[in-house]
């Protein structure tokens, strides 16, 4: 990420810091309690992830716990992996890195105040447009690709923060997070033959954070917040067959006859938003 993904946000949040007294006017001490309805704009990227590899099921057990082995006893998968899309058979071929990109998301939540303590309860919905992919290679060779894309995402979050007189705020958050996740697989093995299930998979999990928000009139406020969100997937599986491959190929020397291959069941996000809303 470099300093044009944060200046937009970063400008957002030095104008919350320096107009909260707006708020005040003429109507005395600031009060968040009330519904409000918004809306965010930002930057979403997924962790690093060179160390990540696929993970085999060579004996049907369901466990992705086995490594493929050629016919010698090698392992097939010793050229090793990236932690993303590769741009052809070997490693020396390179490997395009995930995608990060914006996102938007629409919220209505409600906040209620007690005395200096803000707590309330918030619901997002919207567009993440990240990818997130991983890459093995065979000694064949061949290359392997998972990606995994967020279509669109949502949460439902507690907040719990801390008022000043000024119309300023600070505050905790977390809470559930679910995702329309769409998985993709590519190979440059035209041997073998590859069958995909669960390509959709509804991944739910929690999310948590933090931000600043101020009141810059009476019914809006203004902030910037970061989310950190795991999501519980793995569903999604590639079954490998013989295809027009040799009997002898590493996939098929199995204890079960074939091969299954599955990415993991952990898919990270981070987001950083500048955050709008009507209070009512």
């Amino acid at each position: 990420m470099t300093f044009k993904h944060f200046a937009p946000i970063g400008a957002t949040l030095a104008l919350a810091l320096a107009t909260p007294a707006l708020a005040q006017q003429d109507s005395g001490k600031v009060d968040w309690t009330g519904p409000y309805v918004g809306g965010s704009f930002g930057y979403n990227w997924s962790k690093g992830d060179g160390g990540e590899h696929l993970r085999f099921d060579t004996d049907g057990d369901g466990n992705y716990d086995n490594v493929v082995t050629t016919a010698a006893g090698a392992n097939a998968f010793s050229p090793g992996t990236c932690g993303g899309s590769a741009r052809g058979a070997t490693p020396a071929s390179g490997c395009n890195g995930d995608k990060d990109a914006i996102g938007w998301m629409g919220h209505v939540g409600y906040d209620r105040q007690f005395g200096n303590i803000v707590a309330g309860i918030v619901g997002e919905a919207g567009k993440a447009y990240v990818s997130d992919s991983v890459t093995e290679y065979s000694t064949t060779p061949a290359s392997y690709t998972m990606t995994r894309r967020i279509g669109w995402n949502a949460n439902l979050r507690a907040r719990l923060g801390y008022t000043t007189d000024g119309g300023f705020m600070p505050y905790i958050t977390g809470g559930l997070a679910y995702a329309k996740v769409k998985n993709h697989f590519d190979t440059t093995n035209i041997a073998n033959s590859f069958t995909e299930y669960d390509r959709k998979e509804d991944a739910w999990g929690y999310t948590m954070g933090g931000g600043v928000e101020a009141k810059v009139a009476q019914n809006f406020s203004i902030g910037a917040r970061y989310l950190w969100t795991r999501y519980n997937t793995g569903d999604y599986r590639v079954d490998v067959g013989q295809g027009s491959a040799p009997a002898t190929n590493p996939f098929i020397i199995t204890p079960s006859g074939g091969t299954s291959i599955n990415r993991g069941d952990k898919f990270d996000n981070q987001s950083l938003m500048a955050t709008a809303s009507f209070r009512f």
